[in-house]
């Protein structure tokens, strides 16, 4: 029986597109025309950083003072959080909407902050205008989280990144923009005063980043011999493939020159849609080893947790109490990358399709 172990984006290059990645030859003017790009299509000042968070964080310090409350989705990933208290500020959990995995105006109505993190969860777009609304009532400022929805518009008409006072993006795995890692802030309103990342980016990131394609398409072609899942661990065991969540916030470093033309490259040529499609399903554990016995291997989806991974949940300090949909669709939730072909996935959601909740 075939194993099908549904690794990011990047495990699942082209020959070309793998050989394209790991021989990218990057030039400081493939940052600067990033820059350059970013700044045209957002209409601000932009910035190239190590990470998503990273940029996340610097965003959050130009507009918004320490001390802040800042209210973020109650289904997210940790580097959210983390990018919030890095930036000396409080994360302020808001419950989501089932149908739509995002906070609404009827959820924030018993918040307060002062500003506001809107990510549209796995590409699912927020109803952005209602969202305006209350953060003037407010007076809370509004930032755009675009890891899960580059290219993605509003029911409005205004693209996604083009409405709050400013806008992160991250490169990471399985993100809208996937050049393993790397992110970038676009500053709409207010202009920060410190600099540039100056710091070059380890050599043992850079390496990492630039391989992981094809140690990627060495663990599919493994998976014929059921051997794809325990040389990945194998990998992450020894450093040579960093997990997402473990990408280190470091405001002051930079992205390597060869994920900057990469970044641009993709970002000139987005589709809108979502980044993973999802479902949710009764008996999930039982489902899971259903997917396993067809050989379907779904363990990787996001999230399993509220704020995922499952791994620093306790450091999150979640309130459960205060979100309770995000905690139920946190133990119902399926997703898979919507890179996946239909041919590929036809029999992992026959099996699915049996255990979805019909409301």
């Amino acid at each position: 029986m075939k194993k099908n172990y549904f690794l990011g984006a990047a495990a699942n290059y082209s020959r070309k597109q793998r050989l394209l990645h790991t021989f990218s030859i990057g030039k400081q003017s493939d940052i600067d025309d990033l820059k350059d790009f970013l700044a045209k299509k957002y209409d601000g000042k932009a910035m190239i950083t190590k990470n998503g968070r990273s940029a996340l964080t610097l965003a959050l310090r130009a507009n918004l003072p320490k001390g802040s409350r800042v209210i973020v989705n109650g289904f997210t990933c940790c580097a959210v959080v983390e990018a919030v208290r890095a930036a000396e500020m409080e994360p302020v959990f808001a419950d989501i909407n089932k149908k739509t995995l995002n906070f609404d105006t009827e959820t924030l109505k018993n918040l307060d902050g002062d500003g506001i993190i809107v990510q549209n969860t796995l590409g699912n777009m927020v109803d952005i205008e209602s969202i305006e609304r209350w953060a003037e009532k407010n007076n809370a400022v509004i930032i755009e989280d675009l890891a899960h929805c580059a290219g993605a518009s509003y029911a409005d008409g205004r693209e996604a990144g083009t409405v709050g006072a400013a806008t992160a993006l991250s490169f990471g795995k399985d993100k809208s923009i996937d050049t393993i890692s790397g992110g970038a802030v676009i500053f709409r309103t207010k202009i920060p005063k410190f600099s540039d990342p100056r710091m070059r980016p380890r050599l043992s990131d850079h390496l990492r980043e630039r391989f992981y394609p094809m140690f990627g398409a060495m663990s599919r072609g493994l998976t014929r011999i059921h051997l794809g899942g325990a040389f990945m661990k194998f990998l992450v065991l020894i450093r040579f493939v960093q997990r997402s969540a473990d990408n280190k916030l470091e405001t002051n470093r930079k992205i390597s020159k060869f994920e900057a033309k990469l970044a641009l490259r993709q970002l000139q040529d987005l589709e809108e849609g979502p980044i993973r499609n999802y479902f949710l399903v009764k008996d999930r554990t039982e489902l899971l080893k259903k997917l396993r016995e067809a050989g379907y291997y779904f363990e990787g989806f996001w999230y399993e947790k509220p704020v995922s991974p499952a791994r620093y949940y306790e450091k999150v300090e979640f309130p459960e109490e205060n979100c309770p949909v995000a905690v139920e669709v946190a133990e119902k939730i399926i997703n898979v990358p919507t890179f996946y072909t239909e041919e590929q996935l036809q029999p992992a959601l026959k099996i699915i399709n049996k255990y979805v909740e019909k409301d």
